[in-house]
C-alpha cells in the first residue's frame, strides 16, 4: 500500500467520523484523568447509552493539557460544535445525556469551552480561554484530540507526512533542517544542538549505528513525556523515524519506566499499527530505508534517565553513569555510535520538516529556538500540561496561564524542571524562559517541571526533601557522589529538626561545591543547584532553621512556638 492511499484510507474514516449522525463522546482517561476518577464516569458513560438504547461513538482520548478539570468529557452533537466538559462525575453524565445529548440544554454552567464550529450561547470557545490563549501549541497540537490508538487519526491530521518528505531528502539535507530550525535538546541538560548531535553520529565511520528515545522521566514535579505519550505516541515514532534516517540507524529503542503504564501500552499499540502500514521495519515505503524498534523497560532508578546510565540499562540491566568522554554519539550502545534523543525533543521533528528550518528558528528567542513544554503544579490555579514558545516571562506562564496562585496566598519561589535545579525567588519572574537566561539567576530550564511555592512553603524543608531524593536515588558508583548525598541529607535532617549548628552553613556550601565538581552523573552532580539557591535567594530562612531553630513558615513541627527548640 501506497502512502497516498494510507492517507486516502485515514481521511475517509476521520470525515465519516465528522459527518457521523450520531453522538461523539471523547473521554479522556490518561494516567491524570484516572487519578481524578474518570473511569467511573466512562461506565456510566457506558451504561446510560445501553440503559437508553442510545447509539453514540465513544473515543478514549489523552490529555488535553487542563489537568485540574479532570475528568474531562467532550460531546459532539451532529451540526454542534464539540463542548468541553470539565470535573464531571457520575452523577452529572445522566443530565448531559437527557439535556444535551437528548435534548437542546448544553448545561453552559458546567461547560469548560466549546472546540470548532459555531458560538454556544453562554459557553467560551475553549482555545480562548486564558489557560490556552497564550500556548503556542507544536508538539501539543493533537494531545486530548485524537484517540492516541488510532493510528488513522494522526495520519489524517498530517501525520507521518513528514517522514515521506524526509526519505526523499538526503540524510545530510534533513540534519541541516534540524540544525536550521536551533532545537536544542529538551531533556533537562544544557540544550545541546539536536541537529549537531544528528551530524556528529551521522559522520562516524562505523555502520552500525543506535538511536535511542530517553522516555525515562523521573524528576519530581515533571510528567510532560508521559502526558505526550499518552496522547499522541505516534509523533514521538515518527520524529524517531526520521531521526534514525538522518544519522543512518537502523535500530532503535524506547527507553520508558515501570511506572508509566499506560504511556508503554499505548506505545505498544502505535508501533503495531506503525508496522501494519509498513512505515516501520524493512524498506519503509521502497525507500531502501529499514529501521526497528523495541521497548526496553527501566526499573524505575532516578538514575537511568541519564543517558549513558541509560544504556548500561540497556546492556546489563542495571542504570549506573560511565565516564564521559567518550560520549555516547562517538561509543555509546555496545561500544557502537549512539544517538540519544527525549521524547519532547523527538516530537518537535515532523513540524520542522513539514513547515521548514527557518520557521521553526522564527520562534522562541535568539538562543532558544521554538517551544517548550511544562508540567504545572503546585500552589497554582491551573495545573497541567502546557506549550509556550521560549521567551515568554515567567510571570506570564504563573499568572496569566498559571492562573496565579491559589487561596489568596503570595508566590514565594519556583521549583523548575527537576529536583537539581537552583530555585526561582518570586522577585525574578519577570525573567523570560530560555536556556541561557534562566542559567544567569542560578537555574535552568530542565527537563519541564515548574513547581509554583506560595508563602506557607518551606524552602529549607523543600530542599531537604531534594537531597533526601537525591541520597536515595544515587546508584552508589562514585564515592563522592554517594558520601557527599549523604553528608549534605544529615545537614539538612538537622536543620528542619533543630539539630543544626552555625558552622553547618559553610560546611554545606563548601559540601555541595566538591560533590557537583567531582560526581559522575548529573543526579548528584546537580546538587549544589538547589543549595546555591538556598543560600543566595533564601539565606536567612536556612539561618533561622539553623541559628534560630526557628522555621518561618512554621512547617518544621520540631521548630515552631509550641517546640521547646523554638527560641
Amino acid at each position: 500500500m501506497t502512502f497516498t492511499e494510507i492517507q486516502r484510507r485515514a481521511k475517509a474514516e476521520w470525515a465519516a467520523r465528522k459527518q457521523s449522525d450520531k453522538p461523539h463522546i471523547l473521554v479522556s482517561t490518561a494516567t491524570c484523568g484516572q487519578a481524578a476518577g474518570v473511569l467511573p464516569v466512562l461506565a456510566v458513560i457506558n451504561s446510560q447509552l445501553a440503559e437508553r438504547q442510545l447509539e453514540a461513538t465513544v473515543t478514549q482520548i489523552g490529555c488535553i493539557g487542563l489537568c485540574y478539570a479532570e475528568p474531562i468529557i467532550c460531546i459532539t452533537k451532529p451540526n454542534c460544535p464539540a463542548i468541553l466538559y470539565g470535573n464531571v462525575t457520575p452523577e452529572i453524565v445522566p443530565w448531559l445525556m437527557t439535556d444535551y445529548i437528548l435534548g437542546d440544554n448544553p448545561h453552559p454552567e458546567l461547560a469548560l469551552g466549546t472546540i470548532g464550529g459555531g458560538a454556544i450561547k453562554g459557553i467560551p470557545r475553549l482555545f480562548e480561554l486564558s489557560v490556552l490563549k497564550s500556548q503556542q501549541r507544536i508538539v501539543m497540537r493533537n494531545c486530548g484530540l485524537i484517540d492516541p490508538e488510532n493510528i488513522n487519526h494522526y495520519i489524517a491530521g498530517g501525520g507521518y507526512a513528514s517522514l515521506v518528505k524526509a526519505l526523499a531528502m538526503t540524510p545530510e539535507e534533513v540534519i541541516s533542517e534540524v540544525k536550521k530550525s536551533g532545537l536544542r535538546g529538551r531533556g533537562g541538560g544544557i540544550g545541546f544542538s539536536t541537529g549537531l548531535k544528528w551530524q556528529i553520529c551521522r559522520k562516524s565511520a562505523d555502520p552500525v549505528k543506535y538511536l535511542i528515545c530517553n522516555a525515562h522521566e523521573g524528576d519530581p514535579g515533571t510528567f510532560v513525556d508521559r502526558a505526550l505519550l499518552e496522547s499522541d505516541p505516534h509523533i514521538v515514532i515518527e520524529g524517531m523515524l526520521i531521526a534514525a534516517y538522518a544519522i543512518g540507524a537502523s535500530q532503535g529503542y524506547i527507553y520508558i519506566g515501570d511506572e508509566y503504564p499506560l504511556a508503554m501500552q499505548r506505545l505498544k499499540v502505535a508501533l503495531e499499527q506503525v508496522r501494519g502500514y509498513g512505515l516501520l521495519g524493512d524498506n519503509i515505503l521502497d525507500s531502501g530505508f529499514s529501521f526497528k524498534v523495541e521497548i526496553r523497560r527501566g526499573a524505575g532508578a532516578f538514575v537511568s534517565g541519564e543517558e549513558t546510565a541509560l544504556i548500561e540499562s540497556i546492556e546489563r540491566g542495571r542504570g549506573v553513569p560511565r565516564v564521559r568522554p567518550p560520549y555516547p554519539v562517538y561509543h555509546g550502545l555496545w561500544g557502537r555510535p549512539t544517538n540519544v534523543n527525549n521524547v519532547e525533543t523527538l516530537a518537535n521533528i515532523p513540524a520542522i520538516i513539514e513547515k521548514g528550518g527557518d520557521w521553526y528558528a522564527g520562534i522562541g528567542t535568539e538562543g532558544s529556538k521554538g517551544t517548550k513544554l511544562f508540567s504545572l503544579s503546585g500552589n497554582i490555579a491551573y495545573t497541567g500540561i502546557v506549550e509556550v514558545p521560549f521567551g515568554m516571562p515567567l510571570r506570564r506562564l504563573v499568572e496569566e496561564i498559571g492562573g496565579g496562585i491559589s487561596d489568596g496566598c503570595q508566590l514565594k519561589a519556583l521549583q523548575p524542571g527537576g529536583a537539581m535545579l537552583g530555585l526561582i525567588p518570586a522577585n525574578l519572574i519577570d525573567q523570560p524562559i530560555d536556556f541561557e537566561g534562566l542559567v544567569s539567576i542560578g537555574s535552568r530550564v530542565g527537563s519541564g517541571g515548574l513547581v509554583v511555592l506560595d508563602e506557607t512553603a518551606c524552602v529549607v524543608d523543600l530542599v531537604n526533601m531534594m537531597m533526601s531524593f537525591a541520597y536515595s536515588e544515587s546508584c552508589g558508583k562514585c564515592s563522592i557522589g554517594r558520601l557527599g548525598t549523604k553528608q549534605i541529607l544529615s545537614i539538612f535532617q538537622d536543620a528542619t529538626s533543630g539539630q543544626g549548628k552555625p558552622e553547618d552553613i559553610k560546611v554545606l556550601a563548601e559540601l555541595s561545591e566538591s560533590v557537583a565538581i567531582g560526581s559522575l552523573c548529573p543526579l548528584c552532580g546537580g546538587i549544589a543547584g538547589p543549595i546555591v539557591g538556598l543560600l543566595s535567594y533564601f539565606r536567612k530562612e536556612l539561618e533561622a532553621h539553623i541559628i534560630k531553630h526557628h522555621c518561618p513558615a512554621g512547617v518544621c513541627p520540631a521548630l515552631t512556638k509550641e517546640n521547646k527548640r523554638y527560641k
